[in-house]
């Protein structure tokens, strides 16, 4: 409803905006906009924001999100992924899935962590993201400090996800697509409460590992860090 009202106004420059909860995130939104716009080198190029999510649970994957924002897609409300609830999450997802020109979205899996260590794997999910939009962008810009193996321009961005509005929404999409994945774990392995951690490394997590040991869906070298010293894990 929010994002409605708010498509319907007259743009205003952030020096405009009034201390209101809805002019506040207009001005947010503007700023974020604002941010991609000034990463492009021309006028016409294409800017895809890429994030990830999951890079330091114990269970499930590392899913990285690619996606590419029409210039005012008014998507006001877009934030860091963090910063937002799980409803809130999944109240904006359709609506980012609606405005977005592209997505492009990847997972790297608990056997290919474990093989290739986390760092690695969410490096190859990003650059999988970019490789899966349905379209080339002229430039990307990443989250974090790390470049991707990519044949494009690429600038990485420290706390990308709370200065691009490309990137904020490519947080909130692989947020929502681990999550919902997540949700689907927890009916295949329901002792570990994956629906409530999401597979994060909880002392109730801990716990259930410890008692039932790992399944498929563990990041083996994540929960034998964890709890090696615990009596009868193996």
């Amino acid at each position: 409803m929010l994002v409605k009202q708010l498509a319907s106004r007259r743009r205003k420059r952030p020096d405009e905006a009034s201390g209101s909860k809805r002019d506040k995130l207009w001005h947010n939104y503007l700023k974020l906009e604002a941010y991609d716009r000034s990463c492009l080198r021309e006028e016409g190029d294409c800017l895809a924001g890429i994030d990830e999510v999951g890079r330091g649970a114990f269970a499930g994957p590392v899913v990285a999100a690619a996606v590419v924002l029409p210039r005012e897609s008014e998507l006001v409300g877009v934030n860091d992924s963090k910063k937002l609830s799980e409803d809130e999450r999944e109240a904006i997802f359709p609506v980012i899935v609606q405005r977005a020109i592209a997505i492009g979205i990847s997972y790297s899996h608990p056997a290919l962590i474990d093989r290739v260590n986390v760092l690695n794997a969410t490096l190859m999910a990003m650059a999988g993201a970019a490789e899966n939009l349905r379209l080339a962008a002229d430039l990307i810009i990443i989250d974090g400090r790390d470049r991707i193996d990519i044949d494009r321009r690429v600038i990485p961005v420290i706390g990308g996800d709370g200065k691009s509005l490309s990137i904020a929404a490519a947080s909130l999409v692989a947020k929502v697509a681990r999550d919902r994945l997540m949700r689907k774990l927890h009916k295949r392995h329901p002792l570990y409460n994956f629906i409530s951690n999401k597979g994060y490394g909880t002392k109730e997590h801990i716990a259930a590992i410890v008692a039932h040991g790992m399944t498929p869906a563990h990041r083996r070298t994540y929960c034998v860090s964890a709890v090696e010293n615990t009596p009868g894990l193996f």
